[in-house]
């Protein structure tokens, strides 16, 4: 089992969100147990933000035994279209593109996406598996 993983459930953990990051950090542990977590490559660049240094990063995520996952020329094109049909729907722009992305990785590269963003993932991707980190 192949579980992509969101930005925000890592956040979660390495910002130690008090809300949130037990939760996270359990789902975390069970989708590894469950198989290989895979981090798109828009995913990786949103969470290194919140390290002073790429080696502090890239030894956070191999501690967490989290893959980088590239994304591929066709989850890129399904992320577009996705990202059509939200616009033509009249989403507003606040909905930025890396989401779209992040969506798309998961659908083509993994067997499910652990993310708190339910709603907006179920909408544009359909029959992408989403597992909510508070409901694990």
């Amino acid at each position: 089992m192949i579980t992509a993983v969101d930005t925000d459930v890592l956040l979660d953990v390495f910002g130690a969100d008090a809300t949130f990051s037990i939760a996270s950090s359990n789902a975390l542990r069970r989708c590894l147990r469950d198989g290989a977590l895979v981090v798109s490559d828009v995913v990786w660049s949103e969470t290194a933000t919140v390290f002073d240094k790429a080696a502090q990063f890239q030894d956070a995520m191999r501690r967490l035994q989290a893959s980088f996952s590239p994304m591929t020329e066709e989850a890129v094109l399904r992320a577009a279209q996705a990202w059509r049909r939200y616009r033509a729907g009249g989403g507003p722009r606040n909905r930025i593109a890396a989401d779209f992305l992040i969506g798309a990785h998961a659908l083509v590269s993994a067997d499910r996406l652990l993310t708190r963003d339910r709603g907006f993932y179920r909408r544009y991707f359909e029959g992408l598996r989403i597992l909510d980190p508070s409901n694990l």
